[in-house]
């Protein structure tokens, strides 16, 4: 088993910066992929980045390439999504999750065994 409990979400203005932290326990996360979901009210949950934990190989969704950057500490046991640039679009509710499979980075959120229970993230315009 694979606890995950997110926080550093909040509200935020457009433009700004908000750092999310996903603290894990329960079992070694060597052979992990660590991923970001988000979900907005009335859609599905989408992919967002996801990190393999051994090598720190990185992979973005689209939407937030270049203003996102997901990045993990071994030793805190810890996966980070830095959020720059913030837009009202990416308002939602951030999960972290845990696929046990991580020999390549997966985004359906199906695939990914573990999850934390939210944190909300607000942009306002």
């Amino acid at each position: 088993q694979v606890q995950l409990v997110e926080s550093g979400g909040g509200l935020v203005q457009a433009g700004g910066s908000l750092r999310l932290s996903c603290a894990a326990s329960g079992r070694t996360l060597s052979t992990f992929v660590m991923g970001w979901f988000r979900q907005a009210p009335g859609k599905e949950r989408e992919f967002v980045a996801a990190i393999t934990w051994t090598i720190g190989r990185t992979y973005y969704a689209d939407s937030v390439k270049g203003r996102f950057t997901i990045s993990r500490d071994n030793a805190k046991n810890t996966v980070y999504l830095q959020m720059n640039s913030l837009k009202p679009e990416d308002t939602a509710v951030y999960y972290c999750a845990a696929d046990p499979v991580g020999f390549h980075i997966r985004t359906t959120p199906a695939q990914y065994d573990y999850w934390g229970q939210g944190t909300q993230v607000t942009v306002s315009s």
